[in-house]
Parts: structure tokens; sequence; C-alpha cells
């Protein structure tokens, strides 16, 4: 590996993460504005012009809190546990490529950390390992009501973890490929979406289910659980669950949009450094339908939830792979 790999591997992964948790924080403000509008309230506009500042002055305030740790909760775990839910949340975006190259000081710069040829199997694994942040801090805090969100979690996201996985794999049998760039590729014609409709409904209500969005919140379901998982959590441990349910609401709306929307391709002509704008572009539109729906629907029951992924969720997802198969193989 040469030492320019390796500085440019470095420079874009500092980019990637200052960018992200900067679009996380203001991701929070952005949605308390909308949902405020939604409801015919006024929402944070106090701190800073329009309320801009609001992000840093939560941050303030988080930094400034005590981390409390219950006196019989298991202390290392207790402590680990949001960093668990938090660091796969930004390790997706090692492989999430927004845009294809551009020339930069002389020389032609991928506009991704890195591209492997199973990326989709590598985002579909580090989902399911942050199920594990949310379990352990549920059982490490020696909480019935955490645990009992813990256990909710597991189940929730176990369940709609499938679905979501088999609502890709039409694009995958379209595009002949697991990488995200060979996907995004595939679709410089015609987006994915439109062979694909069933896939990408299927596709959005379980990744709402797998980060825990609402009408899908029940781990932290207030009325029967305080907070659930993260009851006895306060400070900057809070915060990571925080952080890691908003990055991973636009890791989900970025891979929506590298799957199904084309990527940073765009029907018209456009110069290559416009890419990533078309991308966040695209991004922005699914997450306010996500911010829209949570200010919509109420919560389903738990019940209902899982009778939903296992009965309606999982069945649709294999209809919509046998019909993309019989398709396929009509028109070949």
């Amino acid at each position: 590996m040469s030492v320019d790999f390796f500085i440019e591997a470095v420079v874009k992964c500092l980019v990637v993460f200052l960018v992200l948790l900067t679009a996380v924080a203001y991701l929070v403000f952005i949605e308390r504005r909308v949902l405020a509008h939604i409801q015919s309230r006024i929402g944070p506009n106090r701190v800073g012009p329009q309320g801009l500042f609001q992000p840093a002055a939560d941050a303030l305030k988080l930094m400034t809190k005590e981390t409390v740790i219950p006196e019989a909760a298991d202390r290392i775990l207790f402590l680990v546990a949001p960093v668990v839910s938090l660091v796969p949340a930004l390790l997706t975006f090692a492989v999430i490529p927004v845009g294809a190259t551009v020339d930069l000081f002389g020389r032609e710069v991928a506009l991704r950390i890195t591209d492997i040829n199973v990326a989709l199997l590598f985002l579909l694994a580090l989902s399911s390992i942050g199920v594990y942040g949310i379990f352990l801090g549920g059982w490490s805090s020696n909480n019935k009501y955490a645990l009992l969100g813990g256990i909710r979690s597991s189940a929730q996201m176990i369940s709609y973890e499938l679905s979501m996985g088999m609502s890709v794999i039409g694009v995958i049998m379209l595009a002949g490929s697991f990488s995200l760039v060979d996907i995004v590729n595939a679709q410089s014609t015609v987006p994915f979406i439109v062979y694909q409709p069933l896939g990408f409904v299927l596709f959005s209500i379980a990744a709402m289910a797998e980060i825990n969005r609402t009408p899908f919140d029940l781990p932290e379901a207030e009325p029967e659980l305080v907070a659930g998982y993260h009851t006895e959590y306060s400070g900057m441990r809070f915060a990571m669950y925080f952080l890691g349910e908003y990055a991973n609401l636009i890791t989900v709306c970025a891979i929506g949009t590298v799957l199904f929307l084309g990527g940073w391709l765009v029907p018209w002509p456009s110069p290559a450094w416009m890419a990533p704008l078309w991308m966040v572009g695209k991004m922005g539109i699914l997450i306010f339908l996500a911010i829209w729906t949570r200010g919509t629907l109420p919560r389903f029951r738990f019940d209902q939830l899982m009778t939903f992924g296992w009965k309606v969720m999982l069945p649709a997802a294999l209809v919509n792979i046998f019909l993309t198969a019989v398709v396929m193989a009509f028109l070949n």
C-alpha cells in the first residue's frame, strides 16, 4: 500500500466522520422543526438565528451531565453498550459511495472510502451488530423496564432484518452484484424503483422498524416502558444511543438511495463534482418522508408489530423475489 493511498484513505475517513456527526446533530434540529410545523407549533428557535445553534447547546448540555451507573448494573457492559450501538452506524459509510470520481489536485479521487465486492452483505452484517448494543444496554442496567425494552428490540430487529434482507434480493438479481458501485452503475438508464416498487416499499418499512423509528419505536415506548432500553443512561452515554439512532436513519436512507433511486445518477448530463449533491438531495427526500411518517402515524402494539413482520412483510418479500425471477426468466 502506497503512502499516497494511505493518506487519501485517512483523509476520507476524517471527512466522512466529521460530516456524518455534523449531519446527525442538525438532523435532530431539522426533525424537531419539521415535526413542530406538522403539529402546528413553533419548535426550537431561540438559540442562534432561527435556532441554528440549538444542536451545539444540546451537545454542551449533554457533555456536562453526570454519567450515572446503577449500583447493581454490570459496569463494563453498561459502559460498552452505547459504543456497540453507535460504531456500526458510523462504519457503514465506509462502503457507501456518494459519487464516481473527481479530478482533485491533479489526480482522480473516488468519492467513497472503499468499494468491496460484498458491500451489501457488509452493510447487512453491521446492521445485525447494532442489536447487541441495544440489548446489552437493557440487560446490563439491571432494570426491568430497560430489560423489556432490550428484549423487544431484539425480537423486532431480528424479525424485520430478515424482511429487509429479502427485500433487496430483487435488486441484487437485477444488478448481478453485491457491490454498491456496480448496483448504482446498473441504474444508469432506469432506477431500480421502477422495476422494484414492492421491494422499495418493503425495504422502507423494514428499515424504519430496524432502526426503531416511529411507528415502530416499541423498545422505547414511554407509556409502558418509561424510556425502554436506555432508561438508566444519562449524559454522553445517552447521547451515543441518540446519535446512533439518527446515524442509522441517515444510513438506511443512503442505502435506499443507492439501491433503488440510482444513487448519484440523474437523467440529465451533470458534472462529476455535483454527484454528492444529487445523492444528498435524494437522501433528503427519504429522510423527510421518515420524519413525516413519525409526525403522522401512531405507534403499533407489539403484537401488531410482530404479526405484520412475519405474516405480511416476509411473504410479500418472497412474492417479490418470485415475481422478479419469473420476469427476468421470461425476458431472457
